[in-house]
Protein backbone atom coordinates (compact mmCIF):
# COMPACT_ATOMS: atom_id res chain seq x y z
CA UNK A 1 0.00 0.00 0.00
CA UNK A 2 2.67 2.24 1.15
CA UNK A 3 4.59 1.69 -2.56
CA UNK A 4 1.85 2.25 -4.48
CA UNK A 5 1.19 5.83 -2.34
CA UNK A 6 4.90 6.62 -3.32
CA UNK A 7 4.55 6.14 -6.97
CA UNK A 8 1.46 7.81 -7.36
CA UNK A 9 2.88 10.58 -5.17
CA UNK A 10 6.14 10.54 -7.93
CA UNK A 11 4.10 10.09 -10.84
CA UNK A 12 2.19 13.36 -9.65
CA UNK A 13 5.33 14.95 -9.19
CA UNK A 14 6.69 14.40 -12.56
CA UNK A 15 3.22 15.21 -14.26
CA UNK A 16 3.03 18.61 -12.39
CA UNK A 17 6.96 19.24 -13.73
CA UNK A 18 5.62 18.57 -17.15
CA UNK A 19 2.79 21.03 -16.86
CA UNK A 20 5.02 23.07 -15.30
CA UNK A 21 7.49 23.14 -17.99
CA UNK A 22 4.77 23.37 -20.74
CA UNK A 23 3.28 26.20 -18.70
CA UNK A 24 6.80 28.27 -18.99
CA UNK A 25 7.25 27.83 -22.31
CA UNK A 26 4.01 28.78 -23.28
CA UNK A 27 5.05 32.20 -21.05
CA UNK A 28 8.02 32.45 -23.17
CA UNK A 29 6.76 31.91 -26.21
CA UNK A 30 3.55 34.52 -25.27
CA UNK A 31 6.87 37.03 -24.14
CA UNK A 32 8.48 36.59 -27.16
CA UNK A 33 5.51 37.29 -29.48
CA UNK A 34 4.92 40.73 -27.78
CA UNK A 35 8.59 41.24 -28.07
CA UNK A 36 8.13 40.45 -32.26
CA UNK A 37 5.27 42.63 -32.44
CA UNK A 38 5.75 44.58 -35.71
CA UNK A 39 6.05 48.50 -35.48
CA UNK A 40 1.98 49.40 -36.22
CA UNK A 41 1.36 52.24 -38.25
CA UNK A 42 -2.37 54.51 -37.86
CA UNK A 43 -4.15 57.20 -38.75
CA UNK A 44 -7.09 58.90 -37.89
CA UNK A 45 -9.83 59.89 -40.01
CA UNK A 46 -13.25 61.43 -40.18
CA UNK A 47 -16.51 59.86 -42.02
CA UNK A 48 -19.16 61.07 -44.06
CA UNK A 49 -22.29 59.42 -44.10
CA UNK A 50 -23.12 60.51 -47.76
CA UNK A 51 -19.71 59.11 -49.43
CA UNK A 52 -20.39 56.10 -51.18
CA UNK A 53 -18.80 52.58 -50.41
CA UNK A 54 -16.56 52.56 -53.64
CA UNK A 55 -14.80 55.91 -52.34
CA UNK A 56 -13.90 54.67 -49.02
CA UNK A 57 -12.69 51.23 -50.57
CA UNK A 58 -10.25 53.51 -53.08
CA UNK A 59 -9.01 55.31 -49.32
CA UNK A 60 -8.59 52.71 -47.25
CA UNK A 61 -6.88 50.42 -50.21
CA UNK A 62 -4.81 53.59 -50.32
CA UNK A 63 -3.87 53.57 -47.02
CA UNK A 64 -3.07 49.58 -46.96
CA UNK A 65 -1.06 50.14 -50.31
CA UNK A 66 1.49 52.89 -48.50
CA UNK A 67 1.89 51.49 -45.36
CA UNK A 68 -0.48 51.85 -42.61
CA UNK A 69 -1.88 48.82 -41.04
CA UNK A 70 -4.83 50.70 -38.62
CA UNK A 71 -7.74 53.24 -39.10
CA UNK A 72 -9.70 55.44 -36.30
CA UNK A 73 -12.90 56.54 -37.79
CA UNK A 74 -14.71 58.98 -36.39
CA UNK A 75 -18.52 58.20 -37.48
CA UNK A 76 -19.82 60.75 -34.56
CA UNK A 77 -20.57 57.73 -32.64
CA UNK A 78 -23.05 56.21 -34.80
CA UNK A 79 -22.59 52.60 -34.82
CA UNK A 80 -24.79 52.38 -38.37
CA UNK A 81 -22.16 54.23 -39.88
CA UNK A 82 -19.25 52.35 -38.23
CA UNK A 83 -21.15 49.17 -39.09
CA UNK A 84 -20.44 49.79 -42.50
CA UNK A 85 -17.40 50.96 -43.20
CA UNK A 86 -15.80 48.88 -40.52
CA UNK A 87 -15.61 45.33 -43.00
CA UNK A 88 -15.13 47.65 -45.70
CA UNK A 89 -11.33 48.89 -44.05
CA UNK A 90 -11.19 45.19 -42.51
CA UNK A 91 -11.48 43.50 -46.56
CA UNK A 92 -8.79 45.68 -47.50
CA UNK A 93 -6.73 44.58 -44.43
CA UNK A 94 -6.89 47.58 -42.04
CA UNK A 95 -7.59 47.40 -38.66
CA UNK A 96 -10.43 49.22 -37.11
CA UNK A 97 -11.12 51.61 -34.44
CA UNK A 98 -14.19 53.28 -33.18
CA UNK A 99 -12.73 57.07 -32.68
CA UNK A 100 -15.37 59.04 -30.34
CA UNK A 101 -15.54 62.71 -29.12
CA UNK A 102 -15.75 61.34 -25.48
CA UNK A 103 -16.58 64.55 -23.15
CA UNK A 104 -16.88 67.25 -25.65
CA UNK A 105 -20.17 66.54 -27.80
CA UNK A 106 -20.10 69.10 -30.36
CA UNK A 107 -23.20 68.88 -32.58
CA UNK A 108 -24.86 65.96 -30.09
CA UNK A 109 -28.52 66.99 -30.13
CA UNK A 110 -29.60 64.64 -27.28
CA UNK A 111 -27.04 66.72 -25.31
CA UNK A 112 -27.90 69.75 -26.43
CA UNK A 113 -31.42 68.85 -24.57
CA UNK A 114 -29.73 69.38 -21.40
CA UNK A 115 -27.87 72.42 -20.31
CA UNK A 116 -27.37 71.29 -16.74
CA UNK A 117 -25.19 68.60 -18.40
CA UNK A 118 -22.29 71.04 -19.51
CA UNK A 119 -19.56 71.85 -17.37
CA UNK A 120 -18.86 75.66 -15.57
CA UNK A 121 -16.17 77.69 -15.28
CA UNK A 122 -14.77 79.57 -12.83
CA UNK A 123 -16.42 82.37 -13.31
CA UNK A 124 -19.58 80.85 -13.45
CA UNK A 125 -20.17 80.55 -17.38
CA UNK A 126 -21.18 77.39 -18.67
CA UNK A 127 -20.56 75.87 -21.90
CA UNK A 128 -23.70 75.41 -23.17
CA UNK A 129 -23.78 79.05 -24.02
CA UNK A 130 -20.18 80.36 -23.40
CA UNK A 131 -17.60 77.91 -25.66
CA UNK A 132 -13.62 78.67 -24.07
CA UNK A 133 -11.62 79.22 -27.29
CA UNK A 134 -13.75 77.93 -30.07
CA UNK A 135 -17.52 76.64 -30.82
CA UNK A 136 -17.34 73.17 -31.13
CA UNK A 137 -16.44 73.06 -27.57
CA UNK A 138 -19.31 71.65 -25.52
CA UNK A 139 -17.62 69.74 -23.13
CA UNK A 140 -19.79 67.81 -20.64
CA UNK A 141 -19.59 67.53 -16.55
CA UNK A 142 -17.43 63.81 -15.84
CA UNK A 143 -19.21 63.91 -12.16
CA UNK A 144 -22.88 64.49 -13.10
CA UNK A 145 -24.18 61.03 -13.36
CA UNK A 146 -26.48 61.54 -16.98
CA UNK A 147 -23.64 63.01 -18.84
CA UNK A 148 -21.33 60.73 -17.86
CA UNK A 149 -23.92 57.54 -18.41
CA UNK A 150 -24.47 59.24 -22.08
CA UNK A 151 -20.84 59.36 -23.17
CA UNK A 152 -21.26 55.34 -21.72
CA UNK A 153 -23.94 54.70 -23.97
CA UNK A 154 -22.03 56.19 -26.65
CA UNK A 155 -19.45 53.89 -26.10
CA UNK A 156 -20.79 50.89 -25.30
CA UNK A 157 -23.11 51.64 -29.09
CA UNK A 158 -19.65 51.35 -30.61
CA UNK A 159 -18.55 48.40 -28.47
CA UNK A 160 -21.33 46.23 -30.19
CA UNK A 161 -20.11 46.61 -33.38
CA UNK A 162 -18.40 43.78 -35.38
CA UNK A 163 -15.50 44.24 -37.03
CA UNK A 164 -13.87 46.75 -34.65
CA UNK A 165 -10.83 46.15 -32.73
CA UNK A 166 -11.10 48.78 -30.00
CA UNK A 167 -13.20 52.19 -28.74
CA UNK A 168 -10.83 54.88 -29.36
CA UNK A 169 -11.65 57.54 -26.61
CA UNK A 170 -10.90 61.51 -27.94
CA UNK A 171 -11.14 64.72 -25.80
CA UNK A 172 -11.52 62.34 -22.55
CA UNK A 173 -10.69 65.82 -20.67
CA UNK A 174 -11.22 68.94 -19.38
CA UNK A 175 -11.55 72.46 -22.17
CA UNK A 176 -7.12 73.52 -22.19
CA UNK A 177 -6.64 75.22 -19.18
CA UNK A 178 -3.08 76.37 -21.23
CA UNK A 179 -3.27 76.06 -24.62
CA UNK A 180 -0.01 74.92 -26.32
CA UNK A 181 2.21 77.53 -26.61
CA UNK A 182 2.35 77.84 -30.40
CA UNK A 183 -1.42 78.04 -30.54
CA UNK A 184 -1.47 81.62 -28.09
CA UNK A 185 -1.15 84.00 -30.76
CA UNK A 186 -3.64 82.44 -32.41
CA UNK A 187 -6.30 82.96 -29.71
CA UNK A 188 -4.40 86.93 -28.96
CA UNK A 189 -3.84 84.82 -25.21
CA UNK A 190 -1.60 84.93 -22.50
CA UNK A 191 -1.89 82.20 -20.10
CA UNK A 192 0.76 82.79 -17.44
CA UNK A 193 -1.74 81.34 -14.59
CA UNK A 194 -5.18 79.44 -14.50
CA UNK A 195 -7.40 81.70 -15.52
CA UNK A 196 -11.10 81.66 -14.69
CA UNK A 197 -12.72 81.62 -18.17
CA UNK A 198 -10.61 78.42 -18.99
CA UNK A 199 -10.65 76.40 -14.95
CA UNK A 200 -13.66 74.27 -15.06
CA UNK A 201 -16.08 72.35 -13.74
CA UNK A 202 -17.38 74.52 -11.02
CA UNK A 203 -21.28 73.12 -11.50
CA UNK A 204 -23.08 72.57 -8.28
CA UNK A 205 -22.97 68.87 -8.75
CA UNK A 206 -18.93 68.88 -8.62
CA UNK A 207 -19.18 71.76 -5.60
CA UNK A 208 -21.28 69.52 -3.60
CA UNK A 209 -19.65 66.69 -4.25
CA UNK A 210 -16.48 68.03 -3.36
CA UNK A 211 -17.53 69.75 -0.26
CA UNK A 212 -18.79 66.89 0.56
CA UNK A 213 -16.03 64.93 1.02
CA UNK A 214 -13.30 67.95 1.60
CA UNK A 215 -15.46 70.55 3.83
CA UNK A 216 -14.22 73.26 1.78
CA UNK A 217 -15.93 75.35 -1.07
CA UNK A 218 -13.46 75.70 -4.62
CA UNK A 219 -15.76 78.70 -5.22
CA UNK A 220 -14.42 80.55 -2.30
CA UNK A 221 -10.65 79.47 -2.64
CA UNK A 222 -8.83 82.37 -2.99
CA UNK A 223 -6.53 80.57 -5.35
CA UNK A 224 -8.55 77.06 -6.52
CA UNK A 225 -5.13 76.14 -8.95
CA UNK A 226 -3.00 75.11 -5.77
CA UNK A 227 -5.60 72.98 -3.92
CA UNK A 228 -3.75 69.98 -4.40
CA UNK A 229 -7.34 67.92 -3.30
CA UNK A 230 -9.06 70.27 -6.00
CA UNK A 231 -7.30 69.48 -8.94
CA UNK A 232 -6.91 65.79 -7.88
CA UNK A 233 -11.19 65.15 -7.67
CA UNK A 234 -10.96 66.45 -11.47
CA UNK A 235 -8.23 64.28 -13.08
CA UNK A 236 -10.31 61.12 -10.66
CA UNK A 237 -13.61 62.29 -12.04
CA UNK A 238 -11.58 61.99 -15.70
CA UNK A 239 -9.93 58.59 -14.77
CA UNK A 240 -13.54 57.02 -13.92
CA UNK A 241 -14.97 57.40 -17.08
CA UNK A 242 -12.09 56.36 -18.85
CA UNK A 243 -12.01 52.88 -16.07
CA UNK A 244 -15.93 52.54 -16.84
CA UNK A 245 -15.44 52.67 -20.84
CA UNK A 246 -12.12 50.12 -20.23
CA UNK A 247 -14.74 47.68 -18.75
CA UNK A 248 -17.89 47.99 -20.95
CA UNK A 249 -15.50 47.57 -24.05
CA UNK A 250 -14.05 44.23 -22.25
CA UNK A 251 -16.81 42.92 -21.67
CA UNK A 252 -17.80 43.21 -25.44
CA UNK A 253 -14.37 41.85 -26.72
CA UNK A 254 -12.88 45.09 -27.53
CA UNK A 255 -9.83 46.76 -26.17
CA UNK A 256 -9.94 49.97 -25.37
CA UNK A 257 -7.64 53.11 -26.79
CA UNK A 258 -7.40 56.87 -26.19
CA UNK A 259 -5.69 60.06 -28.23
CA UNK A 260 -4.12 62.11 -25.59
CA UNK A 261 -1.77 64.81 -24.90
CA UNK A 262 2.22 64.67 -25.46
CA UNK A 263 3.08 63.03 -21.71
CA UNK A 264 1.43 62.30 -18.25
CA UNK A 265 3.08 65.32 -16.31
CA UNK A 266 1.92 67.86 -19.34
CA UNK A 267 -1.49 66.40 -19.76
CA UNK A 268 -2.55 67.11 -15.85
CA UNK A 269 -0.79 70.44 -16.25
CA UNK A 270 -2.88 71.26 -19.18
CA UNK A 271 -6.19 69.47 -19.09
CA UNK A 272 -6.89 67.93 -16.31
CA UNK A 273 -5.38 64.56 -17.60
CA UNK A 274 -3.29 61.69 -15.95
CA UNK A 275 -3.48 59.18 -18.48
CA UNK A 276 -1.03 56.96 -16.80
CA UNK A 277 -2.98 55.76 -13.84
CA UNK A 278 -6.00 54.94 -16.29
CA UNK A 279 -6.94 51.27 -17.39
CA UNK A 280 -6.52 51.82 -20.46
CA UNK A 281 -4.91 49.07 -23.04
CA UNK A 282 -3.04 51.15 -26.01
CA UNK A 283 -2.63 55.36 -25.80
CA UNK A 284 -1.79 57.73 -28.46
CA UNK A 285 0.02 60.68 -27.17
CA UNK A 286 -0.91 63.75 -29.80
CA UNK A 287 3.21 64.90 -29.56
CA UNK A 288 2.22 67.50 -32.58
CA UNK A 289 5.36 69.40 -32.13
CA UNK A 290 4.81 72.20 -34.17
CA UNK A 291 1.92 73.17 -31.66
CA UNK A 292 4.67 73.44 -29.14
CA UNK A 293 7.31 75.37 -31.25
CA UNK A 294 9.61 72.31 -30.75
CA UNK A 295 11.69 70.63 -33.19
CA UNK A 296 10.99 66.84 -33.78
CA UNK A 297 13.57 65.98 -31.17
CA UNK A 298 10.76 66.86 -29.28
CA UNK A 299 8.70 64.12 -30.72
CA UNK A 300 11.39 61.10 -29.01
CA UNK A 301 11.59 63.12 -25.57
CA UNK A 302 7.58 63.08 -25.05
CA UNK A 303 7.45 59.60 -25.98
CA UNK A 304 9.97 58.27 -23.83
CA UNK A 305 8.46 60.53 -21.06
CA UNK A 306 4.94 58.58 -21.35
CA UNK A 307 6.99 55.45 -22.10
CA UNK A 308 8.55 55.59 -18.54
CA UNK A 309 5.82 56.67 -17.00
CA UNK A 310 4.07 53.15 -18.05
CA UNK A 311 6.52 51.37 -17.08
CA UNK A 312 4.68 48.28 -14.65
CA UNK A 313 1.66 48.68 -16.66
CA UNK A 314 0.17 46.42 -19.59
CA UNK A 315 -0.18 49.98 -21.80
CA UNK A 316 0.87 50.43 -24.72
CA UNK A 317 2.04 53.83 -26.72
CA UNK A 318 1.55 54.76 -29.72
CA UNK A 319 2.76 57.80 -30.62
CA UNK A 320 0.47 60.56 -33.09
CA UNK A 321 2.29 62.59 -35.15
CA UNK A 322 0.55 65.79 -37.24
CA UNK A 323 1.92 65.85 -40.52
CA UNK A 324 0.43 69.00 -42.05
CA UNK A 325 3.27 70.98 -43.33
CA UNK A 326 5.80 68.18 -42.43
CA UNK A 327 8.55 67.83 -45.02
CA UNK A 328 9.94 64.29 -45.73
CA UNK A 329 12.86 64.54 -44.04
CA UNK A 330 10.97 65.96 -40.69
CA UNK A 331 8.63 62.96 -40.87
CA UNK A 332 11.52 60.71 -41.26
CA UNK A 333 12.99 62.10 -37.96
CA UNK A 334 9.86 62.33 -36.37
CA UNK A 335 9.09 58.20 -36.71
CA UNK A 336 12.62 57.52 -36.04
CA UNK A 337 12.50 59.52 -32.76
CA UNK A 338 9.22 57.56 -31.80
CA UNK A 339 10.81 54.15 -32.80
CA UNK A 340 13.83 54.89 -30.68
CA UNK A 341 12.47 55.99 -27.61
CA UNK A 342 10.37 53.29 -27.00
CA UNK A 343 6.79 53.57 -28.72
CA UNK A 344 5.19 50.28 -30.27
CA UNK A 345 3.94 52.44 -33.15
CA UNK A 346 2.67 55.98 -34.84
CA UNK A 347 -0.50 57.46 -35.85
CA UNK A 348 -0.70 60.41 -38.58
CA UNK A 349 -3.40 62.76 -38.40
CA UNK A 350 -4.60 62.99 -40.47
CA UNK A 351 -4.87 60.29 -43.54
CA UNK A 352 -6.71 62.90 -45.80
CA UNK A 353 -3.62 65.18 -45.27
CA UNK A 354 -1.01 62.71 -46.10
CA UNK A 355 1.20 63.39 -49.06
CA UNK A 356 2.20 61.37 -51.75
CA UNK A 357 6.33 61.86 -50.41
CA UNK A 358 5.11 61.70 -47.07
CA UNK A 359 3.53 57.98 -47.78
CA UNK A 360 7.07 57.32 -49.25
CA UNK A 361 8.69 58.15 -45.91
CA UNK A 362 5.94 55.71 -44.34
CA UNK A 363 6.79 52.50 -46.27
CA UNK A 364 10.68 53.39 -46.59
CA UNK A 365 10.38 53.56 -42.85
CA UNK A 366 8.92 50.13 -42.48
CA UNK A 367 11.94 48.73 -43.62
CA UNK A 368 14.03 50.38 -40.83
Amino acid sequence: MKLHLIFASLLAAVMFSCLDNIHGRSQQKEGQAQKEQPFKYWTWITADSNRDDASYVSEFKKYKKNGLDAVLINTNADPVLLGRLAPLAKQEGLEVHAWIMAMNRPGDSIVRQHPEWYVVSRDGKSAYDHRPYVGYYEFLCPTREASRNHVLGLVEGLAKVEDVASVHLDYIRFPDVYLPVGLLPKYDLVQNEELPEYDFCYCDVCIEEFQKQFHKNPREMDNPAIDVEWKQFRLNKIRNVVNEAYKIAHENDKILTAAVFPYPEMADHMVRQRWDKWDIDVVLPMIYNVFYNEGTDWVGFATKQGVEDLKGKDTELHTGIYVPGMSPEDLTNAIGEAKRNGAKGVSFFDGPAITDEQFEVIKSSRQD
